[in-house]
């Protein structure tokens, strides 16, 4: 019944009507902005279904906007539009949740298409995960309603159906596996084959079959025919966990498949084809790898496509206690056990923990609590080492407070914009971001500033 909203964001007056007319016979709501702040003001009263977003605007970057909607998970798809077009903008507009990249001109019939699509997959993600998905508590195997999960589900979807490679990083246990079969689950090959390599857990003279197969009697032990990850995962998805592992006589050797999707078996002189869809993982730095030699760059730039950087546990606010609940009815289920729930210590523990080994920490721990203790409820006591070890008051350390003479005391609006100055060159003059520190909107901001300008 209601017509998708659709906001337009161009500065140039002309361009507007233009685009306005191209549009007036869709069943849209179409509104029309002419900055970057006016965009942010719409942005706290509502959501758009699809922003319409210059770049080049006279008070802002465009990608400045698109990165407040990714980092505040907002439900809401975004066509950047920009006469200065290219692959490093489409690239950094897919990294923060663009959903299409219009360069100008363009004609009605594409902007009527782009639009089209967008709007048909909106209908079919909220068919799938509902119609409240900006504020999901689960994606797939993921469990999690943070802002820094939200930002990740948003990632997963707009790239979920290119062919582009995957570069996901951060800390072991973070669920970068999870990340990898939710791309391919959301994706148009969730049907055909997904197939996981873990290149730190097999030896490197066996990982070149592992990955592309080997005829009999290629080596020793070779009984018989194998096929390798590259065959099996033909039209699906290929994830190979922890590739900087990977040695470098065999990077040259991916780099040569990623590029033409061809390969050779161990001992064959026959080449084959596959079409596969990369996604790549590491714990560790990968441009450092790059720097100490030990991984190629042209391979890193093969693969390092789409980034995802997936957050570690201590980061993503109360996501620790949806998971430990989730985790804890599981295993109870599994051994047998009867717990309903975290006391108040338990949860206050759970919170203050800083979860170094993240949800697979998480997991062992709440696997101990169950199966060495019974009852309703889970205590403080009945968490391991070191978990019982934490101290519950850490405002008990806080010095005490000194006193102050009035003298010393600014005028609100004085230390409002020290604060507020401080926090801008902090990120080196990224307002969102700073506002995201002052904990206010951007669009606050950009009138505070321009108030000040208009006072000099």
């Amino acid at each position: 019944m209601n017509k998708p909203r659709v906001l337009l964001t161009e500065d140039s007056a002309s361009l507007a009507v233009m685009y306005r007319a191209y549009l007036r016979d869709e069943l849209i709501d179409l509104e029309h902005v002419d900055s970057g702040a006016k965009t942010l003001d719409y942005l706290e009263r509502q959501w758009p279904d699809v922003l319409l977003l210059d770049l080049m605007l006279p008070d802002m970057d465009g990608m400045d906007i698109l990165q407040q909607i990714y980092e505040q998970g907002l439900n809401c798809s975004v066509v950047i539009i920009t006469a200065h077009g290219s692959v490093d903008k489409a690239v950094d507009a897919m990294r923060f949740g663009a959903s299409d990249f219009l360069s100008k001109p363009f004609d009605a019939k594409r902007l009527k298409v782009t639009l089209a699509n967008i709007l048909k997959m909106r209908r079919l993600n909220q068919l799938v995960h509902g119609a409240h998905d900006h504020n999901r508590e689960s994606y797939f195997d993921f469990v999690g309603n943070s802002v820094a999960m939200q930002r990740v589900y948003r990632v997963i979807e707009s790239a979920a159906n290119s062919k582009a490679t995957i570069f996901i990083t951060g800390e072991s246990g973070t669920g970068k596996e999870l990340c990898a079969s939710a791309v391919h689950q959301a994706s148009g090959r969730k049907d055909a084959p997904f197939i996981a390599l873990n290149c730190a857990a097999i030896p490197k003279e066996l990982m070149e079959s592992e990955i592309f197969g080997h005829l009999k009697g290629a080596f020793t032990g070779a009984v018989s025919d194998r096929k390798g990850a590259a065959r099996l995962a033909n039209s699906g998805t290929l994830f190979l966990d922890e590739v900087c592992e990977m040695d470098l006589e065999l990077q040259s050797k991916l780099l040569r498949f990623i590029q033409t999707g061809s390969f050779q078996p161990v001992g064959s002189s026959q080449t084959e084809k596959v079409d596969v869809r990369f996604i790549c993982a590491t714990n560790r730095d990968p441009l450092e790898e790059v720097r100490q030699g030990r991984f190629r760059e042209d391979l890193y730039y093969r693969l390092h496509v789409i980034p995802i950087s997936l957050p570690p546990l201590r980061e993503r606010d109360d996501d620790v206690l949806l998971i430990a609940e989730y985790l804890l009815a599981r295993v109870s289920e599994e051994e047998g056990r009867h717990f309903r729930g975290f006391d108040k210590k338990a949860q206050q523990t759970l919170r203050n923990y800083d979860w170094p080994g993240n949800v697979r920490q998480l997991e062992n721990v709440i696997r101990n609590t169950v199966v060495l203790n019974e009852g309703e409820w889970v205590s403080r006591a009945m968490l391991p080492s070191p978990l019982n070890d934490l101290q519950l008051m850490p405002n008990a350390f806080k010095p005490p407070v000194q006193a102050v003479e009035v003298t010393q005391i600014d005028p609100l609006w004085k230390q409002e914009r020290r604060a507020i100055e401080q926090a801008i060159e902090f990120c080196n003059g990224n307002i969102p971001k700073a506002a995201s520190l002052l904990e206010v909107s951007p669009s606050t901001l950009y009138r505070k500033l321009q108030s000040w300008e208009n006072q000099v």
